[in-house]
C-alpha cells in the first residue's frame, strides 16, 4: 500500500491505495455529537488545516454487542464500540485509475439501530471501487442519541445523521471523482430500513437515485405517542426526568446500561400500537418515528401519496430471516406450542391463528419452526412486498435463497447471509464460525456483486432484466 494524498474542498486528505482501489477512512461528514452537540441536529464539517490521516477507520458510534453462540458476527456488525468523539464519519473507496464522474454507492450498515458500524469487515468497499464504483460507508447516531423521542430533542437524529451525509455526498463526493447526480443508496437491515424511510421523507428529495433495500421496508417506524412510552421507560432505568436536560445528565455508559436493560426480552414494556400490533416484533425498542419533519407520515402511506415515485427500488429479503434469531440461541428448537403463541402475541393480534396457519398444529412441525417461519414472513418477507406494491416508481424484487451449512445447515439463507456475497468478502465470514460456514461458493458471490456493482448504478434498474441472469439462489422479479 502506498500513500495517497488528495487536496478536497474541506482540506488536504492522506488516503492509501494500490493498483486497484484507494481508500479515505474517517472522513467527518458533520462534528462530533458531543458535549453541546450531543443531542442535537447534525452540524456540518467545518474544512481543516494541514493533511487530515484518512488512513485509520477511526471512532463509531457507541454501542455494545450481544453474543450469537457459535456464530462469529464480528463481520456483521463489527468489533464493537471504537471510542472517540469524531464518528460522524464515512469511508471512501474508489477506483484508482481516478477519472471524474463515477458512480456512487453509498452503503447505510444494520445493527438494530442500536449496533453497527461503517467498518464491519463483510461490508468493506474495496470489490465495488476495484469494479468501477465508488463505494462509501456511513456512521450515524445509534440507540438513546439516535433513536429516542426525548422531549425538546430533534426527532430521529439517527436518520437526519444520514441525510447530513448524503449532502455530504452531493457537496464533495466530486472531490473524490464521484458523480453526484448517480448516487445509489443501499442498506441491510436497520440500513435498509432506513433506506426506505429516506425513500419517503421530504428531506432526503434529491439526494439520490435509486435505492436498494437489503432485508427491510419501511413497516418499522413508531408513532411518536407510543414511543413515548419507551422515553420514560429509559428515564426510569437512568434515574432521571424524562426531558433533554434529563438525558443529557446521563453518561453514554450509564445510557447504553440502559439499552441493554430496556432491550431485554422479559423487560414489560408494550410499545403497540391503535392496532395491536407490534410493527418491531421485539427485534430492536429502537427505531425511527413518524409524524415529524423526516417522516410526515408512516412510509407506507407516504408511498401511496406519490413520494419517492421518482427513485428506482430494488428491494428485497432472505429466504429464512429469522433463522439468524432463533437457530443459534437455541430458540427454535427449546419452544413449545403455548411459548410459540405467547412469543408472537406480544406483537401480532391472533397469535393462535397465524401460527396454525404456518403449522403449529401440524405433524411432524415443531412449534419453533412454526414461529420461525411465521416470523420471517410478518417481519420482513410481507412488509417488503407491501413496500414494493406501495411504491409508485420503477419497483423490483429479490430474494436470497442459497442457504449457508453453518450450524448443520440450520442457519440456511438467513439474515445477513447475502451480505458478503454483495460485498464479495466471503473470507471474512468463512471459517468454523463463520456464517457462510467452512465452504461458500465464490461464483455466486461474483454473480450477486455483479449486480449490485456493474449494473444497477449504471443501468438505474432500466433493461434490469437483461442485466441479470437469472439465478437458482437469487431470484429478481419485476
Amino acid at each position: 500500500m502506498q500513500a495517497i494524498e488528495l487536496q478536497t474542498g474541506l482540506g488536504a486528505v492522506r488516503g492509501s491505495g494500490d493498483e486497484q482501489v484507494q481508500s479515505f477512512l474517517g472522513i467527518p461528514y458533520a462534528e462530533p455529537p458531543v458535549g453541546a452537540l450531543r443531542f442535537e441536529l447534525p452540524q456540518k464539517a467545518r474544512p481543516w488545516d494541514g493533511v487530515r490521516d484518512a488512513t485509520l477507520s477511526g471512532p463509531n458510534a457507541p454501542h455494545r454487542l450481544n453474543d450469537f453462540p457459535g456464530l462469529d458476527t464480528v463481520p456483521l456488525v463489527g468489533s464493537g464500540w471504537t471510542r472517540g468523539d469524531d464518528y460522524l464519519t464515512l469511508n471512501i473507496w474508489r477506483p484508482a485509475d481516478g477519472g471524474t464522474g463515477v458512480p456512487v454507492m453509498v452503503f447505510i450498515h444494520g445493527g438494530g439501530f442500536v449496533i453497527g458500524s461503517k467498518d464491519a469487515p463483510a461490508q468493506d468497499g474495496r470489490a465495488f471501487a476495484r469494479d468501477g464504483v465508488i463505494c462509501v460507508a456511513i456512521n450515524y447516531r445509534l440507540g438513546i442519541e439516535g433513536f429516542l423521542p426525548v422531549p425538546g430533542v430533534p426527532t430521529n437524529l439517527g436518520l437526519r445523521d444520514q441525510i447530513c451525509a448524503l449532502e455530504w455526498v452531493r457537496e464533495h463526493i466530486a472531490d473524490y471523482g464521484g458523480d453526484p447526480s448517480n448516487v445509489t443508496v443501499f442498506g441491510e437491515s436497520a440500513g435498509a430500513m432506513s433506506v426506505a424511510n429516506l425513500v419517503t421523507s421530504p428531506l432526503a428529495s434529491g439526494l439520490f437515485r435509486r435505492v436498494i433495500v437489503q432485508s427491510g421496508h419501511g413497516a418499522m417506524t413508531r408513532d411518536i405517542d407510543v414511543a413515548q412510552r419507551l422515553v420514560r421507560k429509559v428515564a426510569k432505568l437512568l434515574g432521571v426526568a424524562p426531558t433533554k436536560a434529563g438525558f443529557s445528565s446521563a453518561s453514554v455508559e450509564a445510557c447504553l446500561d440502559a439499552v441493554q436493560k430496556v432491550s431485554q426480552p422479559a423487560t414489560r414494556l408494550d410499545l403497540r400500537g391503535k392496532d395491536g400490533r407490534e410493527p418491531v416484533f421485539g427485534i430492536s425498542r429502537f427505531v425511527p418515528v413518524h409524524g415529524d419533519d423526516v417522516l410526515p407520515l408512516q412510509p407506507l402511506e407516504a408511498l401511496k401519496q406519490g413520494a419517492g415515485s421518482d427513485i428506482d427500488v430494488l428491494i428485497g429479503t432472505n429466504a429464512e430471516e429469522m433463522n439468524l434469531y432463533l437457530v443459534p440461541t437455541g430458540v427454535r428448537d427449546k419452544t413449545g406450542g403455548l411459548l410459540a403463541i405467547y412469543v408472537l402475541g406480544r406483537s401480532q393480534p391472533s397469535a393462535r391463528r397465524v401460527l396454525k396457519a404456518y403449522g403449529l398444529k401440524s405433524k411432524g412441525k415443531k412449534p419453533g419452526q412454526a414461529l420461525l417461519d411465521a416470523m420471517t414472513d410478518l417481519v420482513f418477507r410481507w412488509p417488503a412486498r407491501r413496500f414494493a406494491e406501495e411504491h409508485r416508481g420503477r419497483t423490483h424484487m429479490f430474494e436470497f435463497e442459497w442457504r449457508s451449512p453453518a450450524f448443520g445447515g440450520g442457519l440456511g439463507a438467513s439474515h445477513g447471509m447475502e451480505l458478503p456475497f454483495v460485498f464479495d468478502t466471503l473470507a471474512s465470514t468463512t471459517g468454523p464460525e463463520g456464517l457462510t460456514g467452512e465452504v461458500a461458493p465464490q461464483a455466486l458471490a461474483d454473480h450477486v456483486h455483479r449486480v449490485w456493482a456493474e449494473r444497477l448504478p449504471l443501468c438505474g434498474l432500466r433493461r434490469l432484466r437483461e442485466c441479470i441472469n437469472i439465478h437458482a439462489s437469487v431470484r429478481l422479479r419485476e
